[in-house]
């Protein structure tokens, strides 16, 4: 099996504080902590009140466009949440990657999900044998989180769920790798999701003695009491690289190498990490990616932020980075610090911040820190916790990092990423330069932006997202929207936003999302399983393929009437 990197060309989330990849950075940058207070939960187990004070929570995870995606209710209420949140948010990752879902179908599209733990599974059990229908068996199964969206958008390549505890989201981003190395896929989607649902998960974590009670993580710092409960989901969609940049695709950042191990009896104790699994998962990555460790500027740590688990992460990477051949300390940082730990999403949500790390040139601050933990030398191990925001300047070559995530059954990964390359320049449908931030070049007097959803109500929705975005990003060329929106999947309540330059464009959708049709909007409702009609405008009248006529006159159809 011969190696090639692998793009990232699409990124998607669900974390505490932030519903996409951009809000998300926002959070890092702003080094935001997003943990929310909550009150002491009733444990089921054993009748203890939780101790746990503050957790990283995701908005109404419940919350599902069944729908959308063909779902009844009633078996939409049987399907572990799980499994609603990975649906939508495949969905908005293919999107957001101009790649519409109905091109997939029937290809060698792998899906790799990590995800531990079966919290509504036991909540539906515990509630009553009432609450069992046909439905649960696949509704309740893990499996299902992946098998599911492969059945709802027709995807053939390899679908399956990985546990490995708390790395396996990043496991699963290896494997999907893997398979994409090995032509298994074209392309694949990898990530993790996790939720907290039931307060009994809670117990098992304390009783281990692994949560924090003060309710802050404190990774690598002297106050270092445990790791404070997230929740969420997060995806990349991964491709060759050559095949990437032939397509145009848009690249996030270069997953250079990758290597998974286990601890085996090398810690001495099931559930303490082992350092040097940890130097040999490591090294192994950097072996595949064929980089020498003082080519790494940063690692997203495992970060933790417990008394025993810091220490070891710290000595296994001085035993690696501490070098006469590295220029710098390594930066180390942890996302838990923002948005708490998110079990089996912990590794891709650590992914996703260094992958938007190494895209903006920036190193976010890690939070909460102070002075390093008694049992950490960071000087001696060649080590700096990255505290406040800072650029990331190389000189020579791309910007580098590695990902660490481990479970606590010993299954380790480590990821290796790049700066992306530079884009290739294209010309897009031919309509010459794009003016950044409005404006419309060569020529071009005006142009269209087309969006469509399944409801009268979601497409006002759709527009009034789609204001946001824009108005997030001031240097979206129009054209550059206009093009992305017409590679999008259609559906059958339509429109178009006509304008000659950006402030025309967004007041259009601005008047869509409200409901006030303009000048400047088309809106309209496609006819859905329709006969074929033939259309002959220099003589008035349409014949269906009988040869009966059918339509008269066309003139007079109003523009807001007609389909779009």
């Amino acid at each position: 099996m011969g190696h090639e990197d692998i793009a990232i060309i699409g990124l998607g989330c669900r974390f505490p504080g932030a519903e996409s990849p951009a809000q998300f950075w926002e959070v890092l940058r702003t080094g935001s902590d997003v943990l929310v207070d909550v009150a002491g939960q009733q444990g089921i187990a054993d009748n203890e009140v939780a101790r746990t004070t503050r957790q990283g929570l995701i908005t109404a995870p419940a919350d599902f466009d069944a729908d959308f995606f063909d779902v009844s209710p009633r078996e939409a209420q049987s399907m572990d949440p799980r499994q609603r949140v990975m649906l939508e948010l495949s969905w908005e990752l293919l999107e957001s990657s101009v790649c519409a879902p109905e091109r997939l179908v029937g290809q060698n599209v792998g899906v790799f999900i990590g995800a531990m733990n079966d919290d509504y599974a036991y909540i539906t059990v515990r509630n009553g044998l009432d609450r069992i229908n046909h439905h649960s068996m696949v509704g309740l199964s893990r499996a299902s989180i992946a098998n599911r969206i492969s059945f709802a958008l027709g995807l053939h390549g390899p679908s399956v769920v990985i546990d490995s505890a708390q790395s396996s989201s990043l496991v699963a981003v290896h494997m999907a790798c893997q398979s994409l190395q090995s032509s298994e896929s074209m392309i694949a989607i990898a990530g993790g999701v996790h939720l907290n649902l039931a307060p009994d998960t809670e117990m098992f974590e304390q009783k281990l003695g692994a949560l924090s009670r003060s309710g802050r993580p404190y990774v690598f710092d002297e106050r270092a009491d445990g790791y404070v409960r997230g929740e969420g989901a997060g995806v990349v969609l991964l491709k060759p690289i050559r095949a990437a940049i032939a397509d145009g695709d848009r690249i996030h950042a270069v997953i250079r190498g990758s290597a998974i191990n286990n601890a085996g009896r090398s810690a001495g104790e099931f559930t303490v990490p082992s350092a040097a699994a940890q130097v040999e998962v490591i090294r192994r990555a950097h072996q595949q990616a064929h980089i020498d460790s003082a080519g790494i500027d940063y690692v997203e740590l495992h970060g933790t932020g417990t008394r025993v688990g810091d220490p070891i992460e710290a000595q296994a990477l001085g035993t690696i980075f501490k070098s006469p051949a590295r220029e710098h300390t390594l930066a180390v940082g942890s996302v838990k610090t923002n948005i708490g730990h998110l079990g089996a999403a912990a590794g891709i949500a650590g992914l996703l911040k260094t992958a938007l790390s190494l895209e903006h040139g920036l190193i976010p601050p890690s939070l909460n820190y102070a002075t390093a933990h008694p049992g950490i030398d960071l000087r001696a191990g060649g080590l700096e916790v990255v505290d406040t925001l800072r650029p990331w300047v190389v000189s020579g070559r791309p910007r580098r990092a590695g990902v660490s995530s481990f479970g606590i059954s010993g299954t380790n990964a480590h990821v290796i990423l790049e700066q992306a390359p530079e884009p290739v320049g294209v010309s897009v449908g031919g309509v010459g330069s794009v003016v950044q931030g409005g404006g419309v070049g060569g020529g071009l007097p005006v142009v269209p932006w087309v969006v469509s959803a399944k409801s009268a109500g979601a497409l006002a929705a759709q527009a009034g997202r789609l204001v946001q975005h824009v108005d997030g990003d001031g240097g979206l060329g129009v054209v550059d929207v206009g093009w992305s929106l017409t590679e999008r999947s259609v559906f059958e309540h339509r429109a178009v936003v006509v304008g000659a330059d950006r402030g025309q464009l967004v007041a259009g959708l601005r008047d869509l999302a409200r409901g006030d049709l303009g000048v400047d909007v088309v809106q309209g409702r496609a006819r859905v399983g329709g006969k074929t009609v033939m259309v002959f405008p220099r003589s008035g009248f349409a014949v269906d393929r009988h040869g009966h006529t059918v339509v008269g006159y066309l003139a007079g159809v109003r523009r807001a009437d007609a389909s779009v």
